[in-house]
């Protein structure tokens, strides 16, 4: 190996390592400025529009930025079940609308909020998540059919687009897309624990940051 091969290799290894450790930066900084930026907006995590699962006085509230249409929403969804029925008395689900998907997105939110003023939010929501890969391919969605499977799911059909003409599933995505946009949301879904952004998107992190805020309460 010639000299002015190790030295071309040897700037190569140099920039790598500065690209990684600039790269590692960036990311701990970009979470620092949407952990701040969320703790500037507390004040807007939780409107009285927003949906809830569990009890309202828990101590340990779960804020989750949900897209209907988003496929990690749809597999992040059983762990936080778990999570809930790990915490019966002092956890609740808060869900903040975050259409990202467009049209397959805003269906089912429309799906949603009209079986929430039947009653029957959490069958509908967990039928919509069940058959997601149906009725909200991104290649080809075929939102009509999220009608059927809310339907099978007890939604009352007539009912729900009376209701969703009145406008006042438009008010609730106007304000969610505010509030989304003011705590510097990007991706879905995204976590808040009484406050505190989840720092890395995976179960076991959102289980140890709600188990540590439960544990806090008791205190």
């Amino acid at each position: 190996m010639t000299r002015r091969t190790k030295i071309v290799i040897a700037t190569a290894f140099v920039a790598a390592v500065v690209f990684t450790v600039a790269a590692v930066l960036y990311e701990r900084n970009s979470r620092q400025q949407a952990a701040d930026q969320a703790a500037a907006q507390l004040d807007v995590m939780v409107r009285d529009h927003s949906p809830v699962i569990g009890p309202a006085t828990a101590a340990v509230t779960i804020v989750e930025f949900f897209d209907p249409a988003c496929e990690a929403c749809r597999a992040f969804y059983p762990y936080v079940k778990q999570i809930l029925a790990a915490h019966p008395r002092e956890a609740r689900l808060v869900i903040r609308y975050t259409p990202f998907h467009r049209e397959a997105s805003i269906v089912g939110v429309q799906v949603m909020e009209a079986a929430r003023d039947q009653g029957r939010f959490e069958p509908v929501l967990e039928a919509l998540l069940e058959t997601q890969p149906v009725w909200a391919s991104h290649e080809a969605p075929a939102t009509e059919r999220a009608w059927e499977f809310a339907e099978a799911a007890g939604l009352d059909r007539q009912r729900a687009r009376s209701y969703i003409a009145s406008g006042a599933v438009d008010k609730v995505l106007e304000q969610d897309v505010a509030d989304l946009q003011a705590v510097g949301v990007r991706g879905t879904p995204t976590f808040f624990v009484n406050g505190k952004p989840l720092a890395e998107l995976n179960p076991r992190s959102l289980f140890e940051l709600v188990k540590s805020e439960a544990e806090l309460a008791r205190d």
